[in-house]
């Protein structure tokens, strides 16, 4: 099952899908409007985001972003979180990804989540699992992967990550 407003990237999905010979159900809607009952064993949110992780690759993201940009994306975000959250049945998997560096998108929006929604935990995220270097986990069990890292290996794209287990 695969959700997107834009057809654009689900087009590019699909595309990616015949290619690696997998199938879901395709559907262009927003998240957060979804009008469906079905809840799943996983939900993976790569949610909209500044992109500031990018700049390695994509400087002007750096001067294009600007504070107000972050605080709508900040709230596109929660809401999303939420929905999703409602999609996950208790024993559930629940993981969050954006490719900004800002903290208002990564761990101000799990710390605000874990705290509006108390049947999810952190579930400790493992580095090796997504091709991430072991420096990335943070103290809380979340991976915040820094462009510095692996620079000898020409260095990264900065990401956060965080699994969360729905535990009611």
């Amino acid at each position: 099952m695969a959700l997107d407003r834009s057809d654009k990237r689900l087009d590019r999905l699909r595309a990616n899908l015949a290619r690696t010979g997998l199938e879901a159900e395709v559907v262009a809607v927003p998240a957060e409007d979804w009008d469906d009952p079905r809840a799943f064993d996983a939900v993976l949110l790569d949610a909209p985001c500044t992109a500031t992780g990018t700049f390695r690759r994509n400087p002007e993201v750096l001067r294009a972003t600007k504070p107000a940009d972050v605080a709508k994306l900040a709230d596109v975000q929660h809401r999303l979180l939420d929905a999703a959250a409602v999609r996950v049945r208790p024993g559930g998997r629940l993981v969050y990804c954006v490719c900004s560096l800002e903290r208002e998108e990564g761990e101000t929006q799990i710390i605000a989540f874990l705290r509006r929604n108390p049947a999810f935990r952190t579930a400790p995220a493992v580095p090796a699992e997504v091709g991430a270097p072991d420096e990335a986990l943070t103290p809380e069990g979340w991976l915040r992967i820094l462009p510095s890292m692996w620079a000898e290996k020409g260095g990264l794209d900065g990401f956060f990550i965080a699994r969360l287990d729905r535990i009611a």
